[in-house]
């Protein structure tokens, strides 16, 4: 049975930072991707980052994030990561990791989240101004 367990989520001011944790079980991530999602009250679900599971570990960013989150794994682990730096406000959402690429689906089609069969159970950020 397939679990994704998010970890490390919180409060902080802005300009602070967090460091989030998927811990994979049941689950071989070779050859797959995964990602980190958010959403905000009265909002869809957005594509965070996204990392392809192989020795290459291509990412890649929403706009909004690009050059203050980094997606990361441990294949040893089995667990991914998003470091958060220079939180804002609105960064302020429930945060999912996301694994196991549907059969017919493809990495790129990333930000879509119905390519992804496995989801965690969401970490809440809140970062106040």
């Amino acid at each position: 049975q397939v679990q994704l367990v998010e970890s490390g989520g919180g409060s902080v001011q802005a300009g602070g930072s967090l460091r989030l944790s998927c811990a994979a079980s049941g689950y071989t991530v070779f050859g797959d991707c995964k990602a980190w999602f958010r959403q905000a009250p009265g909002k869809q679900r957005e594509g965070v980052a996204a990392i392809y599971t192989n020795v290459l570990g291509k990412t890649y960013y929403a706009d909004s994030v690009k050059g203050r989150f980094t997606i990361s794994q441990d294949n040893a682990k089995n667990t991914l990561y998003l470091q958060m730096n220079t939180l804002k406000p609105e960064d302020t959402a429930m945060y999912y990791c996301a694994a196991g690429k549907r059969s017919g689906r493809y990495c790129y089609e990333w930000p879509e989240p119905s390519i992804f069969t496995y989801w965690g159970q969401g970490t809440q950020v809140t970062v106040s101004s």
